[in-house]
């Protein structure tokens, strides 16, 4: 066993360690489970909130799209920075609404306020269609990490077994709280090599930051602005205003939120979490350092370009360091995503099947569940192909079309009703599976269009039809019904 496979075993035996510990002195009932009893103060609902957006695809994803695409990459900063500006003024009434009606689950949320038990189903499978294959990438990307990190001691397989049966141990153990304690080893150990890595990699290759940027530029002309076609100007917005009015939408986004005691939690989240951002910026400079060092990554090698400068420049106990920190940004989101799939099937799908069971009946559902959806998420992750993959890009935007009737329910006057929420959610959800299906450009549905705007974010279409079917619906059936 080498020494890189050593620190991550400590890494991961710390994490079940500190979820395990988190139930110590707690009678662990839903509500306690599934949002920690409304208790969690400032700190912890951090980690659970920057747990939620800091995973393993950053390692991966964010150094590796910095390789491939250049300039491109920073659009990850400028949408998570925007949302938390959004998140400011949005994300108390959610508590004290959710507070008020003693809401569990994201579903809760959407049923009392348009008045529609059918909603919440819907709402409650559209999150379990986007986590699931959202999970399965995480598994892979942890897969991915250790056996890389490792130097092929241990299989991206076992490592995908055994991150299942840590989530699983302390997810049905300690529930939320578990997630928010494993997230303080997490949290300190991606703090620590985040900006190590993003700091001394430049220095270390290129003497500079600065000399690192002319060094790319001088061999790659042009590489690191935004291109004409492909990732350009308009991709860039139309993937931002995406992905920034998605940035809530997830269904265990909503569960980390309900935990807060106060709404003031959001309002000091909202100040610090732009800060906590900018590790994504280190690791784009790691991105940015391998150009040079680690040349000829192409296709899906690019996401290996940290972990390969990393290999190159250290020692296999320092690489360890760095899979351990890709490991747990991977372990943390994942156990909250199963989790969030487990209180979907058990408090909006089983209940209402089953009307008049108890807190304690469903509590038992749920924690069967998380093993359950864990061995789903290894099954895919080990046998999915490339169509996992075409679901992962509509994750994002099928949770996006919950935004416009979420946003509108915010609204003091929401003229928008049961009736026209459904309309809406189905037919961005149906609009969004048919493009990315299909294959569908928006140069083949709108062939006139400029050359330039033809890489515009295909999810925009989805929600301009959802925002249409919305409000016609809703104006049709508005003297039939109101939502609360």
């Amino acid at each position: 066993m080498n020494a890189a496979l050593v620190v991550i075993f400590i890494a991961m035996g710390l994490a079940l360690l500190a979820g395990l510990a988190a139930r110590y002195g707690r009678d662990m009932d839903l509500a306690q489970w599934t949002v920690a009893a409304r208790g969690l103060g400032g700190f912890f609902v951090f980690l659970l909130l920057a747990g939620e957006h800091f995973s393993a695809f950053v390692f991966l994803g964010a150094s590796g799209f910095a390789y491939g695409k250049g300039g491109s990459a920073i659009y990850g900063l400028v949408y998570a920075t925007l949302g938390w500006c959004m998140g400011y003024w949005m994300l108390p009434p959610i508590w004290r609404y959710a507070r008020a009606h003693n809401l569990l689950s994201q579903p809760d949320f959407f049923t009392h306020k348009y008045n529609s038990p059918a909603l919440g189903v819907l709402v409650s499978l559209v999150g379990i269609v986007a986590l699931i294959p959202y999970m399965v990438l995480q598994f892979r990307g942890l897969g991915i990490i250790v056996a890389t990190a490792s130097y092929g001691s241990i299989s991206d397989s076992m490592a995908i077994w055994l991150a299942a049966a840590v989530i699983s141990g302390y997810v049905v153990v300690s529930g939320v709280r578990g997630a928010a304690w494993t997230s303080i080893v997490k949290d300190i150990t991606i703090l620590v090599v985040a900006v190590f890595l993003g700091t001394y990699l430049p220095i270390h290759y290129y003497g500079s930051h600065g000399a690192m940027f002319a060094s790319i530029e001088a061999a790659k002309p042009g590489f690191l602005a935004l291109p004409k076609l492909g990732e350009n100007v308009w991709w860039w917005d139309s993937s931002i205003l995406i992905s920034l009015l998605g940035l809530f939408m997830w269904p265990q986004v909503f569960a980390s939120i309900y935990t807060a005691k106060h709404p003031r939690v959001f309002r000091w989240n909202a100040a610090v979490m732009p800060l906590y951002t900018l590790l994504t910026l280190f690791v784009t400079f790691c991105g940015y350092a391998a150009i040079q060092q680690i040349p000829g990554l192409t296709g899906k090698q690019i996401d290996l370009a940290l972990f390969q400068l990393s290999i190159k420049t250290f020692d296999p106990w320092f690489v360890g360091v760095v899979g351990a920190a890709g490991m747990l940004a991977s372990l943390v989101p994942g156990s909250v995503m199963v989790m969030g799939v487990a209180t979907l099937f058990a408090n909006n799908l089983y209940r209402p099947a089953r009307p008049g069971v108890s807190d304690a009946h469903i509590g038992t559902v749920a924690r069967l569940a998380v093993p359950v959806v864990a061995l789903v998420v290894v099954y895919f992750s080990l046998n999915g192909g490339s169509t996992l993959v075409a679901l992962l890009l509509m994750a994002y935007s099928f949770m996006t079309q919950l935004a416009p009737s979420l946003f509108m329910s915010l609204s003091r006057r929401n003229f928008v009703t049961r009736q026209g929420a459904i309309a809406g959610i189905c037919v961005g959800v149906a609009t969004v599976a048919y493009i990315a299906l299909s294959g569908l450009t928006l140069a083949r549905i709108f062939p006139g269009l400029p050359e330039e705007l033809h890489d515009v974010n295909v999810g925009i279409v989805g929600l301009v039809a959802n925002a249409v079917t919305m409000t016609a619906v809703s104006l049709a059936t508005r003297g039939r019904t109101s939502s609360s």
